[in-house]
């Protein structure tokens, strides 16, 4: 196992359901965040740490055929493969029929309570299906005994438990094509028993933390299914000051799974916040979902070889008045975004959400929730005392919703992802949702609704801070 810690200080579902949010609510874009002043907010990171991966084609495949209202739409059913940061590869299957796959698009290792599962009774049967299928029972012809499907090839294989997760992931009424990968996805079905959700690969918590100048700043646990990770030493330690050391204020130089460090500021640095980012080899757990923010098709994990996973802590730190630690998470079961402030200050942070007045008094965490729209983008940013400013975007996706009309005709031949603008390069796209254009769309909406000063959430602290430069 390998991993590393790294510092750096700084101081100072479709078109018309866009549409039909955008109505309502309107765009939350990059736009809107110039009314605030804060578009130079540097983001920050809003998932609680993981593999982050970008997805590929289609490896291992079979056809399958999607019933609805009378119509039948022919797709690719099987396994796709994804490409980890800094090394690694995971296998996966689709849980989110109605989305196309984007080219080439970036994937979070997400928890369930962020995607469509957290609503889904028959989530941990999705986990058991992976468990006891393709690829993780890699001896087909033990699989084909145990489902009683002789002759079961990889491509049957893979169709048949696809299909048996899209019919507990969407609800579909969907049959694979090749009676062998339907057999076994009848199989898998009736035997599927619910399994909890599986842990994250690694994460640290909280994801942020603050407090005053000389203090050391924290705790932060490490969660992880790895065995242990190794510290190493800020590039800039030297520079800033500021170290990662344990309880004792020891610098640490490796870490287990409920391991916690500090981060150790110096009582004579200015105001200012600091950035954490945790990295360890390991394999992430079959079951643990997939998502991207350009709404590329949901995912889950059926199989991965020795990966690079990471997750990333702040801190903040100022001699007076107000410190918050701020951090945000996406939270399907409400509709919307939690925003978690934990103010480490000896004065009340004060700021408004939505036009509500909200104060987070000395020494106390409050978990403030955004409602959103399914589909809804949103982009804004918390302003905090001393200059210090948080920037969160991405997309709510909760949701799997779509019929059979919205899947184009599949040719069943060299697939590749889906893609927004349509099936590209005359192969076979999976789940293909009729997307054609709508890109377009989204960006005409969005433009319309910046001119007309559409609906926007923007946090801003009450409390002075200094003038910016």
């Amino acid at each position: 196992m390998s991993s590393a810690f790294s510092v750096s200080s700084t101081h100072g579902r479709r078109a018309a359901r866009l549409a039909a949010a955008a109505s309502v609510w309107g765009f939350i874009t990059a736009g809107t965040i110039a009314f605030a002043g804060t578009a130079a907010a540097e983001e920050t990171p809003q998932s609680p740490g993981g593999a982050t991966a970008t997805i590929g084609e289609l490896k291992t495949y079979g056809s399958a055929v999607v019933h609805d209202n009378g119509e039948d739409a022919w797709i690719s059913a099987g396994l796709f493969e994804m490409s980890v940061d800094d090394g690694g590869t995971l296998q996966t299957y689709s849980v989110d029929l109605h989305n196309p796959t984007q080219r080439d698009a970036k994937y979070q290792e997400t928890p369930w309570s962020g995607t469509s599962l957290n609503r889904n009774k028959d989530a941990g049967r999705i986990h058991w299906i992976l468990r006891n299928s393709y690829p993780q029972v890699n001896d087909l012809a033990a699989l084909a005994r145990k489902a009683g499907v002789p002759g079961l090839t990889e491509q049957d294989a893979a169709a048949g438990t696809q299909v048996a997760i899209w019919r507990y992931s969407d609800g579909a009424d969907v049959d694979a094509v090749d009676p062998q990968a339907e057999k076994l996805a009848g199989y898998l079905q009736r035997s599927a028993q619910r399994l909890p959700e599986p842990e994250a690969s690694l994460t640290l918590a909280p994801a942020a933390v603050s407090g005053h100048a000389g203090e050391r700043l924290g705790p932060v646990t490490v969660h992880t299914t790895g065995g242990s990770v190794t510290v190493t030493p800020p590039a800039d330690a030297a520079a800033s000051g500021v170290r990662i050391v344990d309880k004792d204020g020891k610098p640490i130089t490796s870490a287990v799974d409920g391991g916690r460090f500090f981060f150790d500021v110096p009582a004579d640095s200015a105001d200012g916040e600091a950035s954490l980012t945790v990295q360890a080899s390991t394999t992430v757990p079959v079951g643990r979902a997939l998502t991207s923010d350009s709404r590329s098709q949901t995912q889950i994990l059926a199989g991965s070889s020795e990966s690079t996973v990471s997750a990333t802590a702040t801190a903040d730190w100022a001699a007076k008045g107000a410190i918050p630690a701020l951090s945000a998470q996406k939270n399907c079961a409400k509709g919307g975004v939690d925003i978690t402030a934990a103010n480490k200050g000896d004065e009340a942070f004060t700021f408004e959400l939505m036009g509500v007045e909200h104060a987070i008094e000395a020494g106390v965490s409050q978990r403030i929730s955004i409602p959103l729209l399914e589909d809804q983008a949103y982009d804004f940013t918390i302003a905090g005392p001393g200059g210090v400013e948080k920037r969160f975007k991405g997309v709510l996706d909760c949701e799997t919703q779509g019929s059979a009309n919205d899947i184009s005709a599949q040719t069943l031949k060299e697939p590749s992802p889906a893609s927004v603008g349509g099936v590209s390069g005359g192969g076979t796209d999976l789940a293909e949702t009729g997307g054609s254009g709508v890109t377009p769309v989204i960006a005409g909406v969005a433009i319309a609704l910046v001119l007309i000063g559409g609906a926007a959430v923007v946090l801003v602290s009450r409390r002075q801070s200094p003038p910016q430069v």
